[in-house]
């Protein structure tokens, strides 16, 4: 069985725990909850629980908690916004660990290395992004909460038509999508407020790209 998440409002998402529907929540985010629910810290086991130890090393942890037992718990995170991201199972979601809020358990979990792909492209991408050298994927059919400022726009990815993101706008993506670093002037020159060039992500290939409505970073 898969975790669905429902969204509350535009800061809190609750999800249904059963037996056999375990959630992973970043250490903190547990709201509240209604029936008889445990929370234990995580470090490493089957499933997607597995891929938590890899992110110590990677240097992409953060703490995470699971819940288990029957009830239904609301998570949220700073007074962030949260969207819930849907994976059906045909391509993973790269997201960075500390924009997690909760997804469903059974997820399989990977770290990335940004340069592995991209050679010095994907180690300046994390670099100018802040964002570490390192990203978490996803896989699996399930649901993920991720957090934002002032929410977030999934925007398409098609093939032959790149999308440009600013890297601190960057929240996410699914499918089979590259991100390149380009170096061109930045929007900003353009009415004033800055000068010189910018860097910027395109994203090409196939998929979706998360886009939060700020340039402000997690912290």
């Amino acid at each position: 069985m898969t975790v669905a998440f429902e969204q509350i409002n535009h800061k809190v998402v609750s999800t249904a725990v059963a037996p056999g529907r375990e959630v992973l929540a970043r250490r903190g985010a547990m709201l509240a909850y209604t029936g008889d629910v445990g929370f234990s810290p995580v470090h490493t086991g089957p499933g997607g629980i597995g891929g938590l130890a890899g992110r110590a090393v990677a240097g992409e942890h953060v703490s995470m908690m699971v819940a288990q037992g029957s009830g239904t718990v609301y998570y949220g995170f700073a007074g962030l916004y949260v969207t819930i991201i849907e994976l059906d199972g045909s391509a993973p979601l790269s997201v960075e660990a500390d924009r997690l809020v909760a997804h469903d358990a059974a997820l399989q979990s990977t770290v990335v290395f940004l340069g592995e792909g991209g050679g010095l492209r994907g180690m300046v991408r994390g670099a100018v992004s802040g964002q570490g050298l390192f990203t978490t994927q996803l896989h699996g059919v399930g649901s993920v909460a991720v957090m934002s400022h002032g929410g977030t726009i999934a925007l398409p990815v098609r093939s032959g038509e790149p999308t440009t993101v600013d890297p601190q706008a960057y929240v996410g993506h699914v499918g089979n999508v590259e991100a390149k670093v380009s170096l061109n002037a930045s929007w900003r020159d353009a009415v004033g407020r800055g000068s010189g060039e910018a860097v910027q992500l395109k994203m090409s290939g196939s998929g979706t790209v998360y886009v939060q409505a700020s340039e402000q970073k997690i912290r």
